[in-house]
Order: structure tokens, then sequence, then C-alpha cells
């Protein structure tokens, strides 16, 4: 562990699987992590349960519910093999989730179809090296509750108008954030710095946020933007693609 962290790892990151801005930024921590011997906790939020009162129909485009669900079940997956195999589990399992979802070339995965279809969640868990049969939590909604505590947990520090990742640097007393949020993956010689001029703003007593809805679709094979290209701006509000406020 660093040491620049007081509580039980060096930062606290809050995923959804089914997020690809968390999955990007996630990548980027990861390169972090490694070149300044972090410690990270990966910890659970729920995009559907966030959203729990929200009108899907009238707020978000048509596949949005589905995913939110798809990423509830997942997060069960999750919590189960936290509890049966250690936090530290968790990095992997979040890893292959993320390479299986967003990293195969455009419409290769369905997530709420592939999921139903028993042709997704298999290969994933193996790619993490861990037991299939994980996979029997995805519709066991006992899980439900931890993951909302931990939802709640997340939304307790950061206050409830975002989305994910959520970020809580030095933690237990230091401040959290939603994002940031990242369209591109930074080389690894710039990792670093990306993250110092981020530590310097969290480390600004009172500093609240810096924004704009103006976003590029990530830089993600399963969304056609390959290494080195720039995706389509589109304009998110809330943290999500919502239609209204």
């Amino acid at each position: 562990m660093s040491g620049w962290g007081m509580g039980d790892a060096d930062l606290h990151f809050y995923f959804d699987p089914v997020c690809p801005f968390a999955w990007m930024t996630s990548k980027w921590v990861r390169l972090v992590a490694a070149q300044r011997d972090y410690e990270v906790d990966w910890r659970f939020i729920s995009l559907r349960q966030l959203n729990a009162s929200v009108d899907y129909d009238a707020h978000f485009p048509p596949e949005y519910e589905a995913g939110h669900t798809a990423g509830l079940r997942l997060l069960r997956v999750a919590a189960r093999t936290r509890l049966e195999h250690g936090r530290e589990s968790v990095a992997g399992l979040y890893e292959a989730f993320g390479e299986h979802i967003f990293e195969a070339p455009p419409q290769t995965v369905d997530v709420p179809r592939d999921l139903d279809d028993g042709t997704l969640l298999p290969s994933i868990l193996r790619g993490a090296d861990l037991p299939v049969e994980l996979g029997d939590a995805l519709d066991e909604a006992a899980w439900d509750e931890q993951i909302r505590q931990e939802t709640d947990e997340a939304l307790a520090l950061t206050g409830k108008d975002v989305g994910t990742p959520i970020l809580h640097f030095q933690p237990p007393e230091g401040v959290a954030f939603f994002g940031p949020v990242i369209s591109r993956l930074p080389t690894a010689e710039r990792a670093a710095e990306l993250w110092d001029h981020v530590i310097g703003l969290a480390a600004f007593p009172g500093f609240a946020e810096l924004k704009r809805s103006l976003r590029e679709r990530p830089q993600l094979r399963a969304f056609g933007v390959e290494k080195g290209q720039a995706g389509v701006q589109e304009d998110w509000h809330g943290g999500s693609r919502r239609q209204k406020k």
C-alpha cells in the first residue's frame, strides 16, 4: 500500500458493470495503481437501484432499463464472489466483466440477452479464474440489500445527482466525487499526470464540481471506437443519457 490513504485502501472505486464510463475510468485507475502501488477496493453501486424512482419509459432511451437491470444481476454475482473469495477477487471479476462487455467488437455482446441465454456469464467467470457456480447468484434477489447499502454509501459521500463511477479518495476521511468521466484512455506516461491533476482538485477544501454534459462516445471497441479514434459527441444529463431531467 502506498501510505497516502489512512483507511483500508488508497481508493474506493464504486462501479456498475454495465457503465462504459466506469469501465474506462477503471482502466485508467488500474494503470495508476500499478505505477503508484495503490490499493483499490472495488465496491458496488447499482444504476438500477439509483434510478428506482425514475420512469424509464419517460426518461431514458429504450434499452436502458434492461441494461441497468443486467448490471444489478451482475453485481449479485460480484457480491457472492466477494463473500466466498474475498474482497480482492472483485478486481479480477470486474476486469473480466469489462473485457467481455466492452472490449468485444460492436454488436457482439448484448448483455441482457446473453445473460438470459447463458452464453456470457460462464465465460466471464472462467476469465476471472472463478467457479461458474457463482453465476447462480444472478437471479438471487437476497443480494440486493447488500448492494443497496453500498449504493447508499456511495450517494452519502457525493449527494444523489450523480452517476457512475464514484471514487472515494483517501478513505475513510477523504472526499468522494462522481467521476472523473473520461472517454479516452491516457497513455501509461500520461496516466499519472492526469491522476495528479485530479488529486489536486480533490484535495482543495470546498471543491465540488467541474463539469460539461457533452461527452465523446467512449474509446471502446464495443462502441466502434478504436484506439487513437475519438467517438461522436453526445449530450448527457445527470450521469446518463436521460431524455428528461
